[in-house]
Parts: C-alpha cells; structure tokens; sequence
C-alpha cells in the first residue's frame, strides 16, 4: 500500500486489531502505463515491509482514470511506523508524477466472512491511542527557517487573519497554536471532523496563502504549495503526528495556560521518552487535584513536542509542565535526553531550568470558539 500525502495522524485503530487500508488515487491522464510500471516496483518492496499482508490494485470501471489500492496489515502500528519513515517517503516518490490527488482512509478489520466461516475481532471500538473523548483530532507540522530571520517570521505568523472555522457540515477548525523555539516553526492543529478536509480548507484561504508565500524566502528547504509534487513532500517532510494524548475529563476551568516543550531526544529514543511523558501525564491527569488539563505529545522520528494546558502558569508547576516527576523518571529523563552533565537531580529548580531551555515561545493561539 502506497500513501503519498495524507497527513500521518489518525492513531483511532485497535492496536491488536488487522488493519484495512484503502487509497483512492485519481491517475493524470497519459500516465497510466507509468504509474503501472511504478506501482509494479513499490509493491515488491512494501511486501517486504515487517506486518504488510496483502495488497491489491483495483480500477474504476466507470472512470479508468480512477484507481484503488488496498492493503492489510497485522495491526496498525507496523503500518504507522512505516508510513511515517523516510524509507516510505522515498519509495513512493515514483508515483509522484503520475497521480493528480489521493485519499488514504484507515480501518480496523472487526468482522470478516470467507469459506472458513465468519471471523469476529471480540472488541468494540476503543478510545483512539492520539484521539481524544472530545471528538477532536490533533495533528501538528514543524519546519525550519533560515537562521537570522526569526524575528521576521514570527511578525508574519502572528500577524494574519483566521480563516472561516466551518469546513463543511461535520468539520471545522476548533483551534490553532503556533510556536517557535529558535529557527524552527511548530504549528498544532485542532479539527472536529475530518483532518484532511480541514488542512485543505486551510491551503485554500486566500488570507492563508499570503502568509505562506510571504514566509516562503526564509524557508531553509524550499517549497511551492502551488506545485502539487512539491506541496505533498513538504507536507510529508513537516508532519508531526499526535502519537498520545491524555485529558483530565473534569469541567474546563475558567482559565487554562497553554505550553509547548521540545525535548532535546538523545538518537532512537523518541518513542520511549514519548511513553514515559504519557505514563506520567496519565498519572497527573487523573489526579482531582491536578493542574494537568490535557497533554498531547506529537513525535516524528525524534523530533518530540509535548503541548499541555494547565490551570497554573508552567513555572507555578514546573515538574508537572515538564511532564516528569520524581527520582526514578528524572533518572531516566537523562538517559533519553541530551541533558548534559550539570543537570542536577530532580526537583523544582531543575524543573524550570530545563522548562526555560525547552520551552517554545507562543506566536499566536486561535480559537474558533
């Protein structure tokens, strides 16, 4: 199965459960012999991918320009690691300039009918790994600019204007939050609906655009969101999925401060400091007492954000905004992350130092509400 542009975000499928994956691909016209022959090479190569089962091609009958893949997988986290690696990335590059748009929907296999008799998973739909109760999907992108021009980025960012909430009758925009830790740009994105909708609602707002194009001079990689090749790889270059998220579920307080960290992730450890951050952000949550909100942790290889909303200011809770707390997790804080030799042991004063060296600066935060 092949995934060229979709945003890698949708965590909703039972990790235990086989995953069903479908692309709907619209083929340029003239191109059908090479996105043959491109095709024909990636499903070699996907088939060797750990936890890929099965794939099949399928045409429209109606619109011969209109195709199909599917493919099955043993479970969807075999499939969200491939599809969010630079191996993904690079093997589907031959389709690109074959395919005018693609769609990639997910789902998990719970019942199923063949010769052997019918096959029922036994589970209900759970609550999304990276999804929440509150019905809202959470993604981010991150990408970099040239050094120098920080100043002027983060004027351009915070100066534009919101573009219309509704998508259409089951999306709209819920909220945006845009930061900055030095040259480098994180947005994170809050959707009620569908994902895709919202981002492509998003590209098409003339107010949007402007911001983009007048950003595009002190990008470091290069980009043209008016070019459908190039706008799909800076999209898939920036990704930052939500891979966890953890809410409260008490009654929102009158006032919540919102705070984005970057951890510095010591090479290969991303995914295990995003489960220690989760473990302890449960933790916290679930205390009626708490000044935990929510927290969402966005990760792409070992590029960690973790955003938290708190009812307390970060420094009023350093521990809890750093998302670690006591001996046992400070101790591993520092086997996963650069934290260098005068970090010092745990506590509050520890806590701010490194809040004050991770945290991202807040250019703007939007609500649609």
């Amino acid at each position: 199965m092949i995934t060229l542009s979709e945003p890698q975000v949708q965590r909703s499928t039972p990790q235990d459960s086989r995953l069903r994956v479908v692309l709907l691909l619209d083929v340029q016209d003239g191109a059908q012999e090479r996105f043959l022959d491109a095709y024909e090479q990636l499903r070699h190569q996907v088939a060797s991918v750990p936890g890929h089962v099965s794939d099949q091609l399928c045409q429209s009958i109606e619109n011969p320009a209109q195709w199909l893949i599917t493919s099955e997988w043993e479970s969807a986290q075999p499939f969200l690691t491939w599809v969010d690696s630079e191996a993904h990335r690079e093997m589907v590059r031959p389709l690109h300039g074959c395919v005018r748009d693609t769609r990639s929907l997910r789902f998990s296999i719970m019942r199923e009918t063949s010769e052997a008799g019918t096959f029922d998973s036994g589970s209900a739909p759970r609550t999304p790994r990276a999804g929440s109760p509150d019905g809202i999907v959470r993604h981010a992108l991150t990408f970099t600019v040239r050094p120098g021009s920080e100043s002027k980025v983060a004027e351009i960012l915070s100066g534009y204007t919101s573009p219309e909430a509704r998508v259409d009758g089951t999306t709209r925009l819920a909220r945006t939050s845009l930061y900055m830790q030095g040259n480098r740009v994180v947005r994170a994105v809050e959707v009620v609906g569908d994902l895709v909708s919202a981002l492509r609602h998003v590209a098409q707002q003339p107010q949007v655009r402007a911001v983009e194009e007048a950003i595009n001079p002190y990008l470091e990689e290069a980009r043209d969101l008016a070019d459908p090749l190039s706008a799909r790889d800076f999209f898939m270059r920036a990704a930052l999925p939500a891979v966890h998220h953890a809410a409260s579920g008490r009654a929102e307080p009158a006032r919540v401060y919102r705070h984005a960290l970057r951890y510095p992730v010591r090479p290969g450890c991303g995914e295990e400091l995003a489960g220690l951050l989760h473990r302890q952000d449960q933790e916290a949550t679930a205390d009626p007492a708490g000044v935990l909100v929510r927290s969402t942790i966005f990760l792409r290889e070992d590029v960690l954000v973790r955003q938290v909303d708190l009812t307390v200011p970060a420094k009023s809770a350093p521990q809890v905004a750093l998302g670690v707390r006591g001996r046992q997790c400070d101790a591993m804080l520092g086997r996963l992350t650069e934290l260098g030799s005068d970090a010092g042991g745990p506590g509050d004063d520890t806590a701010r130092l490194l809040l004050a060296a991770w945290e991202l600066s807040l250019v703007t935060d939007r609500s649609a509400d």
